[in-house]
Protein backbone atom coordinates (compact mmCIF):
# COMPACT_ATOMS: atom_id res chain seq x y z
CA UNK A 1 0.00 0.00 0.00
CA UNK A 2 0.72 3.49 -0.74
CA UNK A 3 0.36 7.01 0.69
CA UNK A 4 1.05 9.97 -0.37
CA UNK A 5 4.00 12.26 1.11
CA UNK A 6 4.96 13.58 3.12
CA UNK A 7 3.26 10.64 5.35
CA UNK A 8 3.29 10.63 9.30
CA UNK A 9 3.83 7.23 10.84
CA UNK A 10 2.71 8.85 13.97
CA UNK A 11 -0.20 10.85 15.02
CA UNK A 12 0.86 14.40 16.02
CA UNK A 13 0.48 15.55 19.47
CA UNK A 14 -2.77 17.71 19.29
CA UNK A 15 -0.71 20.40 21.98
CA UNK A 16 3.01 20.59 19.83
CA UNK A 17 2.01 19.21 16.94
CA UNK A 18 -1.31 20.81 15.24
CA UNK A 19 -0.96 24.35 14.42
CA UNK A 20 -2.33 27.43 16.51
CA UNK A 21 -4.61 27.69 13.56
CA UNK A 22 -4.63 29.56 9.70
CA UNK A 23 -5.22 33.04 11.51
CA UNK A 24 -4.21 33.54 14.36
CA UNK A 25 -5.52 35.17 16.94
CA UNK A 26 -8.34 36.09 15.28
CA UNK A 27 -9.35 32.27 13.79
CA UNK A 28 -7.48 29.61 15.56
CA UNK A 29 -7.62 25.93 15.72
CA UNK A 30 -9.12 24.41 18.72
CA UNK A 31 -8.82 21.07 19.94
CA UNK A 32 -11.98 19.50 22.13
CA UNK A 33 -11.54 18.13 25.17
CA UNK A 34 -15.03 18.17 26.50
CA UNK A 35 -18.48 18.63 24.42
CA UNK A 36 -21.87 19.72 26.62
CA UNK A 37 -23.06 16.56 26.50
CA UNK A 38 -19.87 15.11 28.91
CA UNK A 39 -20.81 14.60 32.44
CA UNK A 40 -16.82 13.43 33.13
CA UNK A 41 -14.02 16.32 32.66
CA UNK A 42 -11.71 15.12 30.12
CA UNK A 43 -8.15 16.82 29.44
CA UNK A 44 -5.38 16.83 27.25
CA UNK A 45 -2.35 14.14 28.81
CA UNK A 46 0.95 16.50 27.98
CA UNK A 47 2.86 13.75 28.14
CA UNK A 48 1.32 10.90 25.98
CA UNK A 49 -1.10 13.69 24.01
CA UNK A 50 -4.45 11.02 24.56
CA UNK A 51 -7.39 12.30 26.08
CA UNK A 52 -7.89 11.33 29.62
CA UNK A 53 -10.10 11.30 32.14
CA UNK A 54 -9.68 14.10 35.29
CA UNK A 55 -12.49 14.17 37.23
CA UNK A 56 -16.22 13.39 37.23
CA UNK A 57 -18.01 16.79 37.25
CA UNK A 58 -18.85 17.44 40.91
CA UNK A 59 -22.33 19.39 40.39
CA UNK A 60 -24.79 19.25 38.59
CA UNK A 61 -23.80 21.60 35.87
CA UNK A 62 -22.07 20.70 32.10
CA UNK A 63 -20.12 23.23 30.20
CA UNK A 64 -22.60 25.17 27.77
CA UNK A 65 -19.91 24.99 24.91
CA UNK A 66 -17.29 22.93 23.46
CA UNK A 67 -14.32 23.41 25.66
CA UNK A 68 -11.02 22.40 24.75
CA UNK A 69 -7.43 23.95 23.89
CA UNK A 70 -5.58 26.01 21.45
CA UNK A 71 -2.51 24.46 20.06
CA UNK A 72 0.73 25.50 20.73
CA UNK A 73 -0.51 28.21 23.06
CA UNK A 74 1.01 27.99 26.69
CA UNK A 75 -0.59 30.39 29.78
CA UNK A 76 3.01 31.61 31.29
CA UNK A 77 4.29 35.54 32.00
CA UNK A 78 3.15 37.14 29.42
CA UNK A 79 -0.32 35.77 29.49
CA UNK A 80 -0.09 37.02 33.50
CA UNK A 81 0.85 40.14 32.74
CA UNK A 82 -2.79 40.77 30.78
CA UNK A 83 -4.53 39.49 34.00
CA UNK A 84 -4.08 42.17 37.04
CA UNK A 85 -3.72 39.90 40.41
CA UNK A 86 -2.53 36.85 38.73
CA UNK A 87 1.10 35.67 40.28
CA UNK A 88 1.62 33.99 36.87
CA UNK A 89 0.29 31.80 34.49
CA UNK A 90 -1.67 28.32 35.04
CA UNK A 91 1.26 26.63 32.47
CA UNK A 92 -1.56 24.65 30.77
CA UNK A 93 -2.29 25.24 27.13
CA UNK A 94 -4.71 28.46 26.46
CA UNK A 95 -8.72 27.35 26.75
CA UNK A 96 -11.06 28.04 24.16
CA UNK A 97 -15.27 28.11 24.35
CA UNK A 98 -16.66 27.22 21.05
CA UNK A 99 -20.45 28.12 20.58
CA UNK A 100 -22.14 26.06 17.81
CA UNK A 101 -25.53 25.71 16.42
CA UNK A 102 -25.33 22.46 15.85
CA UNK A 103 -25.11 19.89 18.20
CA UNK A 104 -21.07 18.30 17.91
CA UNK A 105 -21.14 15.40 20.83
CA UNK A 106 -17.16 14.05 19.73
CA UNK A 107 -14.32 15.31 21.70
CA UNK A 108 -11.15 14.82 20.39
CA UNK A 109 -12.02 16.69 17.02
CA UNK A 110 -10.41 19.77 16.03
CA UNK A 111 -12.91 23.06 15.20
CA UNK A 112 -12.00 26.37 13.22
CA UNK A 113 -12.63 29.24 15.85
CA UNK A 114 -13.31 32.60 15.43
CA UNK A 115 -12.62 34.95 18.19
CA UNK A 116 -15.12 37.01 19.99
CA UNK A 117 -14.03 37.82 23.53
CA UNK A 118 -12.89 35.92 26.74
CA UNK A 119 -13.71 35.45 30.24
CA UNK A 120 -10.68 36.19 33.12
CA UNK A 121 -10.04 33.09 35.59
CA UNK A 122 -8.08 33.60 38.32
CA UNK A 123 -7.37 30.07 39.73
CA UNK A 124 -5.79 30.11 43.35
CA UNK A 125 -3.92 33.21 41.87
CA UNK A 126 -3.12 31.54 38.56
CA UNK A 127 -3.77 33.16 34.98
CA UNK A 128 -6.26 31.09 33.61
CA UNK A 129 -8.09 32.67 30.63
CA UNK A 130 -11.14 31.08 29.11
CA UNK A 131 -11.38 32.05 25.21
CA UNK A 132 -14.61 32.30 23.87
CA UNK A 133 -15.28 31.81 20.36
CA UNK A 134 -17.93 30.65 17.45
CA UNK A 135 -17.22 27.86 14.89
CA UNK A 136 -16.07 29.69 12.23
CA UNK A 137 -18.40 28.50 9.70
CA UNK A 138 -21.54 28.63 11.84
CA UNK A 139 -24.58 30.30 9.52
CA UNK A 140 -26.41 30.99 12.84
CA UNK A 141 -23.26 32.57 14.62
CA UNK A 142 -22.23 34.16 11.68
CA UNK A 143 -22.69 37.70 12.50
CA UNK A 144 -21.13 37.61 15.86
CA UNK A 145 -18.05 39.59 15.63
CA UNK A 146 -17.85 40.31 19.93
CA UNK A 147 -19.20 38.36 23.01
CA UNK A 148 -21.05 40.52 23.79
CA UNK A 149 -22.99 39.84 20.73
CA UNK A 150 -24.07 36.25 22.14
CA UNK A 151 -27.31 36.22 24.39
CA UNK A 152 -26.37 36.97 27.95
CA UNK A 153 -27.41 33.49 29.45
CA UNK A 154 -25.13 32.01 27.51
CA UNK A 155 -22.15 33.54 28.54
CA UNK A 156 -23.63 33.67 32.34
CA UNK A 157 -23.69 29.80 31.71
CA UNK A 158 -20.27 29.88 30.90
CA UNK A 159 -19.19 31.92 34.36
CA UNK A 160 -21.46 29.68 35.99
CA UNK A 161 -19.69 26.45 34.84
CA UNK A 162 -16.11 27.90 35.40
CA UNK A 163 -17.27 28.89 39.12
CA UNK A 164 -18.27 25.94 40.05
CA UNK A 165 -17.10 22.72 37.52
CA UNK A 166 -14.58 21.57 40.31
CA UNK A 167 -16.02 22.83 43.61
CA UNK A 168 -18.28 20.93 45.38
CA UNK A 169 -20.25 22.95 48.20
CA UNK A 170 -17.36 23.15 51.11
CA UNK A 171 -14.83 23.60 48.25
CA UNK A 172 -16.18 26.74 47.46
CA UNK A 173 -13.83 29.43 49.52
CA UNK A 174 -10.46 28.84 51.53
CA UNK A 175 -9.78 31.08 54.50
CA UNK A 176 -12.60 33.21 53.48
CA UNK A 177 -11.42 33.61 50.17
CA UNK A 178 -13.09 32.26 46.62
CA UNK A 179 -10.26 29.68 45.25
CA UNK A 180 -11.36 30.60 41.77
CA UNK A 181 -11.90 34.32 41.21
CA UNK A 182 -14.30 35.14 37.90
CA UNK A 183 -13.76 38.21 36.36
CA UNK A 184 -16.18 40.58 33.62
CA UNK A 185 -16.03 39.17 30.01
CA UNK A 186 -13.62 41.26 27.87
CA UNK A 187 -14.17 42.07 24.24
CA UNK A 188 -12.51 40.40 21.12
CA UNK A 189 -9.43 43.04 20.73
CA UNK A 190 -8.30 41.85 24.29
CA UNK A 191 -8.93 38.20 23.82
CA UNK A 192 -6.67 38.38 20.53
CA UNK A 193 -4.08 39.87 22.75
CA UNK A 194 -4.05 37.17 24.99
CA UNK A 195 -3.89 34.75 22.46
CA UNK A 196 -0.81 36.62 21.17
CA UNK A 197 0.29 36.37 24.78
CA UNK A 198 0.23 32.54 24.82
CA UNK A 199 1.46 32.12 21.42
CA UNK A 200 5.06 33.64 22.94
CA UNK A 201 4.51 32.10 26.07
CA UNK A 202 4.61 28.41 23.92
CA UNK A 203 7.75 29.97 22.00
CA UNK A 204 9.53 31.28 25.37
CA UNK A 205 8.78 27.62 26.64
CA UNK A 206 9.16 25.46 23.65
CA UNK A 207 10.77 27.27 21.13
CA UNK A 208 9.86 27.13 17.56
Amino acid sequence: MSFPQPFYKWRPHPWHGLEVGENPPSVVHAYIEITPFDLVKYEIDKTTGYLKVDRPQKTSSTPPSLYGIIPRTFCGDEVAALMPGSNCGDKDPLDICVFSERPITKAECIVKARVIGGIPMLDQGEADDKIVAILANDQLWSTAEEISDLPTPMVDRLIHYFSTYKLTSTELESDGKPLVEIGKPYGRAHAEKVVRAAMLDYENEFGE
